[in-house]
C-alpha cells in the first residue's frame, strides 16, 4: 500500500491519452493554486516534480506568468533580503521600492519589465528632483532583486544590466575650520554628551560606533578604545551589532584631551546613576539618554546637537558626519601618513581615504612640486 502524500506534496498518474501528469500546489500572491506536469515516462515527470517542489520549498512560489513587479519585489524583501542585511539597510531597500518602484512600475508585469522601463523610471526621479547618488542606488537595489529573479527562473533574463544610471556625483565635504572645531568644543563643555563632540573630532568614529562604545571597550589608563559594535535605529527599535566591515574593527588611541573629556563624562554619569537609583537602566553605554538608554540618532540630532550648533553661533547645516570628515581633513593638512588616517577611520583600503579627501587639500600638490623641488634644485 502506497505512503498517503501530505497536502502540497505532488502526486503523478497516467493519462487517458498514455502521457504521465504530477499535480502540485504552490502558494502564489493570490492564493495556493494547482500546478500540472506533464511527460511521455513516469521518470521524466518524477525527475520534473522532484525541480519543481525543491524550486517551491526554496522560495519559488510566484507564478512566473502573472506576477507583478510589486508582487515579486515584496516577495524578495521579506524571503531573500530581510535577516541577510543589516536592519537599517533593509529599512533603505523597501524605502526605495517602496516609493519610488512601485508607484510608476509596481503593476508591469515582472517578464515584461524592459530597459526602456527602468530607464523612463530613473529619469522621472532625476526630473522629480531625486539626487544621481539616490538613483544610483535605486539601481542597485533593481538589479540585485533582479538578479535573485534571474536565479529563481522568473525572468530569462537581468534587464537592469541594458541600463545606465546617471553616475554618482562626488558627496559634498563639509569639514570644520579649526576655528569652529575651537568654538564647538568650547561651547560643548558642561554640556553632559561634551565627551561624545570631542571623540567624534579627534578619533572620527562614526555615529553609529560612538552610540554603541561602552565601558568595557573603554581603557582609560591606556588612553585607547575599541570599535567593536554599532548601534542602529532602524525602524521598530535600536539594534547593537558588528561593525559593516572587518576593517572597522580598530583600536582607536585617545588624546590627551579626549581622555580627560571622557574621564570627566565618567563621574557625571555615575552621578546620574546615583540620583535615579533603580530607575537608571544600565547597558554599560558611553552615552546614553539621562535615564541610561541607549541614544535614537533621531533624538539626539533634534535635542541635544542642533541646540549646540545654535548655542556656539555655528551654521545649522553641519551635519554630525561632519566631525568625522573634520577629523581627516584636519589630520592630513598636518601631514599625517595617510595610510594611519585610514585605520584611524575604519575605511576599507587607503585609495577610499584619497579619494574622499584628497580634494578638499589643495596644498598636497604644492607640497608635493616643493619635495621634488628639494630632491631635484
Amino acid at each position: 500500500m502506497s505512503k498517503k502524500r501530505g497536502n502540497g506534496e505532488g502526486s503523478i498518474t497516467k493519462r487517458n491519452d498514455g502521457r504521465w501528469m504530477a499535480r502540485f500546489t504552490v502558494h502564489t500572491a493570490k492564493g495556493p493554486k494547482r500546478r500540472h506536469i506533464y511527460g511521455r515516462t513516469r521518470q521524466e515527470v518524477a525527475t520534473k516534480l522532484a525541480k519543481a517542489m525543491t524550486d517551491r520549498d526554496g522560495g519559488i512560489e510566484l507564478d512566473p506568468s502573472s506576477v507583478t513587479v510589486n508582487e515579486y519585489l515584496q516577495r524578495w524583501l521579506n524571503d531573500s533580503v530581510k535577516g541577510s542585511v543589516r536592519p537599517i539597510t533593509f529599512e533603505s531597500y523597501e524605502r526605495l521600492v517602496r516609493v519610488h518602484v512601485v508607484p510608476g512600475l509596481g503593476r508591469v508585469k515582472l517578464k515584461a519589465l524592459s530597459p526602456a522601463h527602468l530607464q523612463g523610471l530613473y529619469r522621472d526621479r532625476l526630473d522629480a528632483g531625486l539626487s544621481p547618488s539616490t538613483v544610483q542606488r535605486l539601481h542597485a537595489v533593481i538589479h540585485r532583486a533582479l538578479k535573485q529573479a534571474l536565479r529563481w527562473g522568473l525572468v530569462p533574463r537581468n534587464v537592469s544590466e541594458a541600463v545606465d544610471p546617471p553616475k554618482a556625483q562626488r558627496k559634498e565635504i563639509r569639514p570644520l575650520t579649526p576655528e569652529q572645531v575651537r568654538t564647538l568644543l568650547r561651547t560643548a563643555q558642561g554640556d553632559r554628551l561634551g565627551a561624545l563632540y570631542a571623540l567624534a573630532i579627534t578619533t572620527g568614529l562614526r555615529q553609529g560606533e560612538l552610540f554603541g562604545l561602552r565601558w568595557e571597550d573603554v581603557d582609560l589608563e591606556a588612553g585607547r578604545l575599541s570599535v567593536r559594535q554599532t548601534l542602529t535605529t532602524p525602524k521598530g527599535g535600536r539594534r547593537l551589532g558588528p561593525p559593516k566591515r572587518s576593517k572597522s574593527r580598530r583600536s582607536v588611541k585617545l588624546t590627551t584631551g579626549a581622555v580627560r573629556a571622557l574621564r570627566d563624562h565618567r563621574e557625571r554619569q555615575l552621578e546620574e546613576r546615583e540620583k535615579l537609583a533603580e530607575l537608571w537602566q544600565d547597558h554599560d553605554f558611553v552615552f546614553t539618554t539621562q535615564v541610561g538608554t541607549p541614544l535614537n540618532r533621531h533624538n539626539f540630532f533634534r535635542r541635544c546637537y542642533k541646540p549646540l550648533l545654535e548655542e556656539a553661533g555655528l551654521p545649522r547645516s553641519i551635519r554630525f558626519h561632519d566631525l568625522r570628515h573634520t577629523c581627516a581633513t584636519l589630520l592630513l593638512s598636518k601631514n599625517v601618513n595617510p595610510k594611519i588616517v585610514q585605520e584611524l577611520l575604519g575605511h576599507a583600503n587607503i585609495s577610499q581615504t584619497m579619494d574622499t579627501y584628497s580634494h578638499m587639500l589643495p596644498d598636497m600638490q604644492e607640497r608635493a612640486a616643493s619635495a621634488m623641488d628639494d630632491i631635484l634644485p
